[in-house]
């Protein structure tokens, strides 16, 4: 292995590291969900606001982000989203009014989106067919190590110090990580392209903005994401705060164990994708591989409805282990779907499109739950998760194809 073909493994390193600090910035919110609410004066609907501010910002800064990845590149994206993310991060830890702690979360939104499609970009153009899945998953497992480290890191935090520190500590360690990546990443040399562009056949020409649109792969993915991704958009906004209110479990409890299902995500996401790749070494197709896959994910994921109805603290985090599972392996999986029917040089904006429309469902879905919590109660709530992921299994299968660049 050469060497330039080495430097993709340190590339990888990074980019894990930039979205462990991703989601770490994110979920803060949600380990505080009391404290917050009880600084700010607010009700769950009032905390419904302070997401989906974020998630609005969130889906409408993902397209663009994906178009701006096509257009300049990687490496001035990745570093602009880690450093506008952190600057967003201080200046929540510095706010002192509902207006500000808005303002700046509303920043965080618009910032964090960069990441993702930049990620795609990357493993899109290093790595080839047989390994990209597993390349993809142990990046993008960054964002659950993150929300594996945020419960005890928020909790120490804001017990030692106060909740401000929660937020100002990983704005400084991103500004820090922001100025590492823009010394350290380069394309890659013209070896590692051809291996990554000829395994997947890649090299087409691309399709123009609004071909894009026009691709039937597109609206498959796009309501892929929209139905999918809200079950794990609940388990990092919702899920500790269900854990203190519901379960019974303290500030101090949750940063001992609150971790467990975000662990138990990662291992089964990570392991799924590298399932995935080992189907392709076998001789399946790799879109085929990557369909396979996605239904067993979407097979466990019905097992969240039974969560009113368990009786300890201790049950609910072995469901949610299940059930972030089957959700990260899609969200994983489902950006390696794009690389596997799109253009190369249309990965980043598909991914930005579809990931936008992914949190514009979230979005929708953090409305319904901070409205039925207070009205109709959680079973409902859980009810319509278990549906969401057969939902998407239909959808991938009648809908997903390999589409080719305009100059095919």
């Amino acid at each position: 292995m050469s060497p330039g073909i080495r430097r993709r493994w340190v590339i990888l390193a990074l980019i894990f590291s930039a979205l462990v600090l991703n989601y770490v910035d994110r979920q803060i919110v949600s380990i505080l969900k009391p404290t917050l609410k009880h600084e700010f004066s607010l009700d769950d609907s009032g905390y419904a606001l302070v997401v989906n501010v974020f998630t609005v910002c969130y889906a409408a800064g993902y397209p663009l982000a994906g178009w701006l990845v096509d257009r300049f590149g990687a490496r001035r994206l990745m570093f602009a989203g880690v450093l506008s993310w952190s600057l967003a991060c201080l200046g929540v830890g510095f706010s002192r009014t509902v207006g500000a702690f808005l303002a700046f979360r509303a920043m965080l939104g618009l910032a964090e989106p960069t990441a993702f499609p930049a990620q795609l970009r990357v493993v899109t153009i290093w790595f080839p067919g047989r390994l990209r899945a597993t390349a993809n998953s142990l990046c993008v497992a960054g964002t659950s190590i993150g929300a594996i480290i945020a419960p005890p890191l928020v909790a120490w935090l804001s017990a030692n110090i106060n909740w401000h520190a929660a937020f100002i500590v990983p704005g400084v360690v991103g500004l820090a990580l922001a100025a590492l990546w823009l010394a350290a990443y380069r394309d890659p040399p013209p070896e590692a392209l051809a291996e990554a562009l000829v395994s997947s056949d890649r090299q087409t020409a691309g399709f123009t903005w609004p071909q894009i649109w026009r691709t039937r792969t597109l609206w498959a993915i796009l309501l892929c994401r929209l139905v999918s991704d809200p079950v794990w958009y609940f388990c990092l906004f919702w899920l500790p705060g269900y854990l203190q209110e519901e379960s019974g479990l303290s500030l101090a409890e949750v940063g001992m164990v609150g971790w467990i299902p975000f662990l138990a995500s990662d291992l089964g996401a990570v392991g799924s994708s590298a399932w995935s790749d080992w189907l392709v070494r076998r001789g399946m197709t790799p879109l085929g591989a990557r369909k396979a896959m996605l239904t067993c994910a979407a097979a466990l994921a019905p097992i969240v409805a039974v969560t009113p109805h368990l009786p300890s603290a201790a049950a609910t985090l072995a469901v949610f282990s299940v059930v972030g599972a089957a959700s990260l392996s899609w969200l994983f999986t489902l950006s390696v779907v794009v690389a596997e029917t799109f253009p190369a040089a249309n990965v980043g904006s598909v991914l930005g499109i579809a990931a936008g429309f992914g949190a514009a469902g979230g979005m929708v879905f953090n409305y319904c739950v901070g409205e039925m919590m207070e009205t109709a109660g959680a079973a409902q709530i859980f009810a319509m998760m278990a549906m969401l992921h057969p939902l998407a299994a239909v959808i991938l299968w009648t809908m997903v194809r390999r589409e080719g660049g305009a100059g095919r």
